[in-house]
């Protein structure tokens, strides 16, 4: 399997963590993809074809793409072990929470490209809020109702919510996403003593 990568995408990250909680890593060959809005990377355009990462081509050459195509697959490939619950209501709820994190990823992801690479004067202050203000509403909901799900075995839920903190963490330091969130802030720092989540660290 191939996996088109970056090493600062927090969907990316999602992606390694999930390997390495599953034990398929090994199993996956690493490709490295600089890409943007503005600049499409030929060889990950021609397997997805909306030139995005994180995307997977198969040892049979199907392709999968998004993040949460790729993980469900990656959960797929060991019988013994699932990051995803078998029954309702943990199913949904980690399905929620993915939802979730990757919302904030999203909402991230967009102000990461509109400081990093729209030119100065074009940029637009108040779309700057607005996905900073989905940002922040998404982290208060993980403070306020997902504490007591975060507390229990990993799901894919788990590791999107991780995703999306860390890369504010990442990215977005000076915005201190754990001023007003002691409890979730407390998760994270145990979480992030995980061994996947050390192998998984962003660089660059």
């Amino acid at each position: 399997m191939k996996l088109w990568y970056s090493p600062t995408s927090p969907f990316v990250r999602k992606v390694i963590a999930a390997a390495h909680e599953l034990g398929v890593m090994d199993r996956i060959e690493i490709v490295t993809a600089s890409t943007s809005p503005v600049d499409r990377h030929a060889g990950l355009a021609a397997d997805n074809p909306v030139g995005k990462i994180p995307a997977m081509v198969l040892d049979d050459g199907q392709v999968l793409f998004d993040s949460r195509v790729i993980c469900a697959f990656l959960d797929s490939l060991n019988p013994g072990k699932s990051l995803t619950p078998a029954m309702a209501p943990d199913r949904f709820r980690s399905m929620t929470l993915e939802a979730l994190g990757d919302a904030i990823m999203d909402a991230a992801v967009l102000v990461r490209y509109e400081l990093a690479v729209r030119p100065e004067e074009l940029r637009w202050k108040g779309w700057i809020e607005g996905q900073m203000t989905k940002v922040r509403a998404g982290v208060d909901s993980m403070e306020k109702d997902w504490l007591t799900f975060l507390a229990g075995p990993l799901t894919q839920g788990h590791l999107a919510a991780a995703s999306a903190l860390g890369y504010l963490d990442f990215r977005f330091a000076d915005d201190n996403w754990r001023a007003s969130r002691p409890g979730l802030a407390k998760w994270y720092d145990e979480f992030a003593k995980r061994p996947s989540w050390v192998a998984s660290a962003p660089k660059g």
